[in-house]
């Protein structure tokens, strides 16, 4: 996966979870931390805690395989530091 997918699917995160409000759900956080900094086991079964069918869950493991196959770890940082930026931005 190249940073431009995981931004995307970060935009989007972040448009669903704003309302009007840069503050980021604390659960979207911890995703994007499990996502980007743990294992495949430990990501789909934070997953499964919201969504337990076998199609999400294997869709949540094909991504998070590829995210490990495809991002560097400047990459994870990257993401670690577009996030905190946001939250910090005193246009929120």
């Amino acid at each position: 996966m190249k940073l431009s997918g995981v931004l995307v699917v970060l935009g989007v995160a972040l448009l669903l979870t704003s309302g009007g409000n840069c503050d980021i759900c604390p659960v979207i956080k911890e995703d994007f931390d499990i996502f980007l900094y743990s294992s495949v086991t430990d990501y789909v079964d934070f997953i499964k805690k919201y969504k337990d069918d076998t199609a999400t869950l294997q869709n949540a493991e094909n991504l998070k395989k590829c995210a490990d196959n495809k991002l560097t770890e400047e990459d994870k940082k990257n993401v670690k530091s577009l996030l905190e930026k946001i939250e910090a931005n005193k246009a929120c």
